[in-house]
C-alpha cells in the first residue's frame, strides 16, 4: 500500500469524522459544522471541535469517539483531539448538506 502524504489526508479525515453522529441532532459532526479545524504535522494530527452548547451532556461522547475512529484510521498518527469554545456554534455553521439533513427530519 502506497504511503499517503499529509496533505492528501486531510480530505480523509473530514470524511472519517462524517461518520460521528451526534446523538441529539441525527446529523454527523462535519455537516453540523462542529469540526473547526483538523491539522496534520509530521505524525501528529490535531482536530479542533466544538459543541452546540458548552453544557452539552454528549461531550465526552463525542471526543472520545473522534479519538477513537481517527485512532482507528490512522493507525501511525499521534491523535490529538481539542473541545474548543471560540468561536461560538451557531446554526450558521451547518453546512448545506447537513441542512438538508435537518429539513428531512422535521
Amino acid at each position: 500500500m502506497e504511503k499517503q502524504t499529509h496533505e492528501e489526508s486531510g480530505p480523509e479525515v473530514f470524511e472519517t469524522l462524517k461518520y460521528i453522529i451526534d446523538p441529539e441532532v441525527g446529523i454527523n459532526i462535519v455537516d453540523l459544522g462542529l469540526v473547526y479545524k483538523v491539522s496534520l504535522e509530521e505524525e501528529k494530527l490535531h482536530v479542533d471541535l466544538t459543541l452546540t452548547t458548552p453544557g452539552c451532556p454528549m461531550s465526552g461522547t463525542i471526543v472520545t469517539a473522534t479519538e477513537q475512529i481517527l485512532l482507528k484510521r490512522f493507525p501511525n498518527l499521534d491523535i490529538k483531539v481539542e473541545l474548543v469554545w471560540t468561536p461560538m456554534w451557531t446554526t450558521e455553521m451547518i453546512t448545506e448538506e447537513g441542512m438538508r439533513q435537518l429539513n428531512r427530519k422535521s
